[in-house]
C-alpha cells in the first residue's frame, strides 16, 4: 500500500508538469494591453482569485511538508488517490491541448483583446470552455491525491465563480463575434461534450 510520501511525490510531479504549461502559455500570450477585470462583476472579483490563491498556497504547503496540512486530511483509500493521479495526467493533456489551441487569445478575465480570434478547433470543437474543464479536473485530481478537505473546498469555490462568470464571458464574445459565436453556441455545450454532435448551422 502506498504511503503519504508516495502521493506527495505524485503531487510534486503534477505541479512540476502543470505550472510550466500554464506559465509558458501565459507568458506567450501576455501583452501590455490593459484588461478591465471589473467587468467580471464584484462577486467574482471578490472570490475567484482569493480562493484560487488559498488553494495554491495549501497545495504548495502540502507538497513541501504534508504534516503541515494534516489537520485537513481526509481518510481516502489508496485507489482513489491513484485515480486522482490518472485524472491529473488526463487534465494536463487537456490543458496543454487547450492552451496550445487558444494561443495568444488567452486571458484571465472575460474581456477580449483588441486582436482576438474566435477559436472553434481543437478541444473547442467539442465544448466552449475546455480550459475550465481542465481546471476542474486539476482541482479534483490534486485534491484526491492530497486527500485534503481544504483543497476540496477552496478549489471548487474558485471553480464555481469561474462558472458564474461564464455567461458574462459568453455575452462579451457574442458582442465581439456576433452571429459567428451564436452559431458556435448552437452546436456546442459549455462544459460537457454532446453525445451526439449537433448539426452545424
Amino acid at each position: 500500500m502506498a504511503d503519504d510520501q508516495t502521493f506527495r511525490t505524485l503531487l510534486l510531479i503534477g505541479i512540476a508538469t502543470t505550472l510550466p504549461i500554464m506559465a509558458y502559455h501565459r507568458f506567450k500570450a501576455h501583452t501590455s494591453e490593459p484588461l478591465d477585470r471589473r467587468q467580471e462583476g464584484w462577486l467574482v472579483l471578490a472570490t475567484v482569485r482569493p480562493f484560487g490563491i488559498a488553494f495554491m498556497i495549501a497545495l504548495i504547503v502540502y507538497a513541501v511538508n504534508p504534516a503541515r496540512m494534516a489537520w485537513a486530511t481526509v481518510p481516502l483509500p489508496a485507489w482513489i488517490r491513484w485515480t486522482g493521479f490518472a485524472v491529473l495526467i488526463a487534465s494536463n493533456v487537456l490543458l496543454f491541448w487547450t492552451l496550445r489551441t487558444l494561443g495568444r487569445n488567452l486571458t484571465d478575465t472575460v474581456v477580449t483583446r483588441k486582436v482576438h480570434t474566435l477559436v472553434v478547433r481543437g478541444p473547442y470543437r467539442w465544448v466552449r470552455h475546455p480550459f475550465y474543464c481542465s481546471i476542474a479536473l486539476l482541482i479534483l485530481s490534486m485534491s484526491l491525491i492530497a486527500a485534503n478537505w481544504f483543497l476540496m473546498v477552496t478549489g471548487p469555490v474558485a471553480l464555481a465563480m469561474l462558472i458564474v462568470r461564464t455567461p458574462i464571458e459568453e455575452a462579451k464574445l457574442v458582442e465581439r463575434f456576433g452571429d459567428d459565436y451564436r452559431r458556435y453556441m448552437a452546436r456546442t455545450n459549455r462544459f460537457i461534450p454532446a453525445i451526439w454532435p449537433r448539426r452545424r448551422q
